[in-house]
C-alpha cells in the first residue's frame, strides 16, 4: 500500500519557526506510524521560493532572490535533518523540473478553457501574497494577520475560472473526511456558499517567478506555482516531466497537513485546479491550529518567538516532540507554556516511563543474574499487564490512524502508569526477602519488563529515539528510523504480542533513558 503525505511547502521569506517545526514533527509521526505498519510512504516537504515577498526580502538583505532562497532552503533542510525528520522528498519550487511541470499543468488548464484575462483591483498584502476582499479592510487598509499596510493594486491578470467548479467543490467539501478536523469544514462551506469567484493566477512586472507561456510580462501567481510543488516532488530525479505518470508515482496525496490559515487554498482552489487538469484529488486536507506562547501570539516585535534551534539545543528532540504531540489536541490552537513543558516531560518521560524501566531492570539484574527473569505465569495471555498492553496498542493504532496524537500519547502513558501501579502493589523488594517467593518475584518483574517493552514499541512513531533507548536497555534492537528501513517487514506490528521478551536474555547495565529537563532560564 502506498501513502503520500505532505507538509506545506514553506515560504522562504524567513527561516523556520516553531509553527513550521510543529507541522513537520506531526507529519513525521504520521509517516513513521505508516511505515512501521508496513506501508510504502512518500513524505514530502520543501520550500516555496517565488513571489514578491521573497524578492523584496532578498533586496533588503542585498542578495539576489536565488541566493536568498538557496540559503533559507538549505537552512530548512538542515534543520529537519537535525530534528531527524524522516522525509522522503524535499522539493524546491526553483527546481528546473518544477518549471516544466507548471508549464505542462497550465497548458492543460488553458486547453480546458479555464484561463481568462481580467482586471484585478483591490488591497493586496505582499506578506500573504493575496488580495484582501473583506470590506472592513478596504476602509482600514491593514492586513489583519501581519498588521502591515495593504497596497492598492490595479492590473490586468490571468484568472482561473474557479466559478465553473462551484457544484463539484460543494460536493467535495461535503465528502466525509475530506476536510479535517470537522470544525474546519463549516468554515470552508461558508466560504463556498458565498459563490466561488475566479481568482488571479498571474502577476505582471514581477521578475521573480515562473513566466506564463504565451503571455508576455506575466509570471505565475505564487500560490498557483507552489501548490504544484506537491506534484513535482513525486517525480524521479532523472525522469522526463510527464503529468500522466503521477498516479504511478504516488498521486493523489492521502493527506495534506497545513496551517488553518491556508485551508482555503488547499480545500477549494487546489482541487479545482486538479479537476481542470484532469488529475486525481487529494483524499484529505487537515488544517491544524496556531501556537501561542504563554497565552500571547508569538512575534518578533514582542520578542517572544521560540526558536526551534534553541529548543533543540537546550531540550532535545524527545522532550519537544512529546510536549507538542501529547499536550496539544491536533487541529486546535495550542499554547506553549514553559513550566508545563518541563513538568510534563519530567513527570511523563523521566518518571512514569523512564523510572519504571530503570528500577525494574535494576531489580532483575540484581536478583536474576543480570538477565530477564523466568516468565512463569506472566507469560499467560490473561495476565493483567497483557490485557493493559493490548488495550493500549489498540488505542494507539486507532488514535494515530485518526491523527489524534494526544490520545495515542495518553494511552501509552496510561499503560506505563498501570505497570507502575502493578509493581508498587506487588512490591518485589519486600517479597524477595521472604523465602520461597523467588518464582513469584521473577514473574512479576518479567511482566513489568514486558509491559515496558510494549511502552517502547508503542512510542516508536512518536518518540523514536526514546523508544530505541528503552529497547536497548531491554537488550533489544531499536526500530530503525530511516524511511527505507521502516518499510514492510519492520516487525513493529509483530512486536505487539505479549511474552516476546526472552527469559534469560542479558539485561544491559541500566542508565536513565530520559534525563530530567531543568530549565533555569526562559527559552
Amino acid at each position: 500500500m502506498s501513502y503520500t503525505l505532505t507538509t506545506p511547502l514553506y515560504y522562504v521569506n524567513d527561516r523556520a519557526h516553531l509553527g513550521s517545526t510543529y507541522t513537520t514533527l506531526a507529519c513525521d509521526a504520521i509517516a513513521r506510524h505508516r511505515r512501521l505498519r508496513g506501508e510504502r510512504v512518500t513524505f514530502i516537504t520543501g520550500c516555496d521560493e517565488h513571489g514578491q515577498k521573497i524578492q523584496r526580502t532578498a533586496e533588503a538583505a542585498g542578495l539576489s532572490p536565488q541566493a536568498h532562497c538557496d540559503a533559507v532552503s538549505e537552512g530548512y533542510r538542515e534543520l529537519w535533518k537535525r530534528w531527524q525528520i524522516s522525509f522522503d522528498r524535499f522539493i524546491r519550487t526553483t527546481d528546473p523540473r518544477h518549471r516544466q511541470l507548471v508549464e505542462q499543468f497550465f497548458a492543460r488548464v488553458e486547453a480546458a478553457g479555464d484561463v481568462v484575462e481580467g482586471r484585478q483591483q483591490g488591497w493586496y498584502c505582499v506578506a500573504c501574497e493575496e488580495f484582501k476582499d473583506d470590506p472592513h479592510e478596504a476602509q482600514d487598509p491593514e492586513c489583519p494577520i501581519h498588521r502591515r499596510p495593504l497596497e492598492w493594486r490595479d492590473e490586468v491578470n490571468l484568472f482561473f475560472r474557479l466559478s465553473r467548479y462551484q457544484g463539484q467543490i460543494e460536493a467535495l467539501i461535503r465528502r466525509p473526511g475530506f476536510i479535517a478536523p470537522a470544525s474546519r469544514q463549516k468554515e470552508v462551506e461558508n466560504f463556498v456558499a458565498q459563490g466561488l469567484r475566479d481568482f488571479s493566477i498571474s502577476r505582471v512586472d514581477l521578475p521573480w517567478g515562473i513566466p506564463v507561456p504565451g503571455h508576455s510580462g506575466h509570471t505565475f501567481y505564487v500560490w498557483f506555482d507552489a501548490l504544484l510543488g506537491y506534484l513535482t516532488a513525486l517525480l524521479e530525479p532523472q525522469e522526463p516531466v510527464q503529468l500522466e505518470r503521477l498516479p504511478e508515482r504516488g498521486w493523489p496525496a492521502q493527506l495534506h497537513v497545513i496551517g488553518k490559515d491556508i485551508l482555503r487554498f488547499h480545500a477549494v482552489y487546489w482541487p479545482a485546479m486538479l479537476l481542470s487538469a484532469g488529475l486525481p484529488l487529494p483524499v484529505r486536507v487537515f488544517g491544524h491550529g496556531f501556537l501561542t506562547r504563554e497565552g500571547q501570539k508569538m512575534g518578533k516585535s514582542l520578542g517572544n518567538v521560540l526558536d526551534p534551534e534553541v529548543l533543540l539545543e537546550r531540550c532535545g528532540r524527545d522532550a519537544v516532540r512529546w510536549y507538542l504531540l501529547r499536550d496539544i489536541a491536533f487541529g486546535d490552537d495550542g499554547d506553549f507554556q514553559q513550566q508545563r513543558f518541563s513538568d510534563l516531560v519530567n513527570s511523563d518521560l523521566a518518571n512514569t516511563i523512564g523510572n519504571l524501566l530503570n528500577r525494574t531492570s535494576s531489580m532483575a539484574r540484581k536478583w536474576f543474574a543480570a538477565a530477564v527473569p523466568p516468565a512463569g505465569a506472566a507469560e499467560l495471555a490473561d495476565h493483567p499487564l497483557a490485557a493493559a498492553s493490548q488495550e493500549a496498542a489498540a488505542a494507539v493504532n486507532r488514535s494515530l490512524e485518526n491523527l489524534d496524537f494526544r490520545a495515542a500519547a495518553e494511552a501509552i502513558l496510561e499503560l506505563a502508569g498501570v505497570a507502575n501501579g502493578y509493581l508498587n502493589d506487588r512490591a518485589p523488594w519486600k517479597a524477595m526477602k521472604q523465602p520461597g517467593q523467588e518464582e513469584a518475584v521473577a514473574a512479576d518483574l518479567y511482566a513489568v519488563l514486558e509491559a515496558s517493552r510494549w511502552v517502547a514499541v508503542l512510542l516508536a512513531p512518536l518518540l523514536p529515539e526514546l523508544s530505541g533507548r528503552m529497547l536497548q536497555q531491554l537488550g533489544l534492537p531499536p526500530f530503525l528510523s530511516d524511511a527505507q528501513a521502516c518499510a514492510a517487514g519492520s516487525g513493529w506490528l509483530e512486536a505487539q504480542h505479549w511474552g516476546l521478551l526472552a527469559s534469560g536474555s542479558p539485561l544491559p547495565e541500566p542508565e536513565p533513558v530520559m534525563q530530567r529537563l531543568e530549565l533555569d532560564a526562559p527559552l
